[in-house]
């Protein structure tokens, strides 16, 4: 039942607003049919799937509000549900930020956000793509843990004020490690797609597994400032652990506006309109975009368009809710799902080419914040670290701790490479330089 129609959820809809009697009412449906297989050691440890569909039913009274979720859908249930959630509303204290409800809305055309390849996902399917990239390791007397997710589902809302939406969508995304026999050598590799007809997990594990033997026998260098080449797992990640995902997350006008961003301005304010990046780093969002599509829809039902967060280093938008957008008189901007930072066509093998000294690095993880308001995070680097040298890879190098901030190391680019896919974003590989790294890392 997990994929119902735009009529079919509409129908549903209309009947949960139909039962309101609060001075407003606002519905969301959601349905997702979802799949995974894990891999440890080479062989599938655990599989699943889920198939499930959501209501949440929020009534308004005055200032008050009340939700209340279901997943049944006879009319007896969906009374049940409007009723809950309108004693909840009668219960709650005034909400001083309450907005009232938005009207009907338009919304852009996103067709490419589904893929029936994917929707079509079967439990064979994924254990094809698991067990060749297991046998890939096995031939090579690699280990390996991967996996695989997939996903198909909707999202449909309305309100009785008149506001419809519905969008379909897919996704599935693959991440592999591979360890050499004697855990000394260590490769990452991963990737999503919304249409999986391209999708070769032996192709990824290939990557990794690279990455892995080559990673053998890690020298020691001395901490310090170094010029790297950051591929884009190590900018990016599916987890809110991310040196550019923590940037993005940072574009929230209140937060600046009351003092607690690095895009606060001393003596109040914030800094929209300034050059504070290097002026080949330009960042928008396009929920029509072919390769990311997203939803054209925020949680609150406003409408998402192509945006510019960033232009030619200059900051030029900031997402807001729509009370402090009405509040402080500011662009009304929902948050962006995804995001695309232009590039270049130089493939991470090129901007190797093009570097006298250096370190490659594949990924970053256990990312912490030690600054909020100068955007400076820690962490370490893993599963393949490498010397650069008269622009080639020299050897593999033991792993450090860094301690960088986003809005510094787009101010120290030296190249951009050609965007691809992760994490649902457009990412460039990216060299910078004076990274700081601050200390060695016993991590593989």
């Amino acid at each position: 039942m997990a994929i119902l129609s735009q009529t079919e959820a509409q129908d549903i809809l209309k009947k949960v607003i139909g039962y309101s009697t609060a001075d407003e009412c606002e519905a969301t449906l959601s349905g997702t049919l979802e799949g995974n297989v894990r891999s440890a050691r080479n062989s599938i440890s655990t599989s699943g799937a889920t198939d499930n569909v959501s209501l949440a039913v929020t009534s308004y009274f005055g200032k008050k509000q009340g939700t209340a979720t279901c997943n049944q859908f006879d009319d007896a249930t969906l009374k049940r549900c409007v009723q809950r959630a309108e004693e909840i509303a009668r219960l709650a204290p005034d909400s001083p930020e309450h907005m009232p409800l938005l009207g009907p809305q338009q919304y852009l055309s996103s067709p490419q956000s589904f893929a029936q390849s994917t929707a079509a996902i079967t439990p064979d399917y994924r254990a094809r793509q698991m067990g060749a990239s297991m046998d890939y390791c096995t031939s090579k007397k690699l280990t390996s843990a991967g996996f695989l997710n997939d996903r198909a589902g909707f999202v449909a809302k309305r309100n009785s004020k008149g506001l419809e939406a519905y969008q379909r969508l897919t996704n599935a995304d693959f991440s592999v490690t591979v360890r050499t026999p004697d855990g000394t050598g260590s490769g990452y590799a991963a990737t999503d797609y919304t249409d999986v007809k391209n999708f070769d997990a032996a192709r990824l594990t290939a990557v990794a597994a690279g990455k892995a033997s080559s990673s053998v026998g890690a020298k020691a260098i001395e901490p310090g400032k170094y010029t790297v080449i950051l591929e884009p797992n190590a900018l990016v990640s599916n987890s809110d652990a991310s040196l550019l995902g923590a940037l993005m997350r940072s574009f929230d006008a209140r937060s600046a506006d009351e003092g607690r961003s690095f895009l606060s301005k001393k003596g109040g304010g914030n800094r929209k309109g300034e050059k504070l990046f290097d002026e080949r780093i330009t960042v928008y969002s396009d929920p029509t975009n072919a390769e990311v599509p997203d939803l054209t829809f925020a949680g609150d039902g406003r409408p998402q368009q192509r945006t510019t967060w960033i232009e030619k280093g200059v900051v030029k938008n900031m997402y807001t809710s729509r009370y402090w957008a009405q509040k402080s008189g500011i662009p009304d901007l929902p948050p962006p799902g995804g995001f695309i930072m232009e590039g270049g066509t130089q493939s991470t093998a090129d901007l190797i080419k093009g570097t006298q000294k250096g370190i490659l690095v594949t990924r970053l993880w256990y990312i912490r914040p030690v600054d909020p308001q100068t955007l400076l995070y820690t962490g370490l680097t893993r599963d393949g670290t490498f010397y650069i040298e008269n622009g080639a890879i020299k050897f593999p190098i033991k792993n450090f701790r860094f301690n960088e901030s986003p809005v510094i190391m787009l101010n120290n680019v030296e190249a951009i490479g050609r965007p691809v896919r992760l994490a649902g974003n457009l990412v460039p590989p990216l060299k910078i330089r004076d990274f700081t790294f601050t200390s060695l890392s016993d991590a593989v």
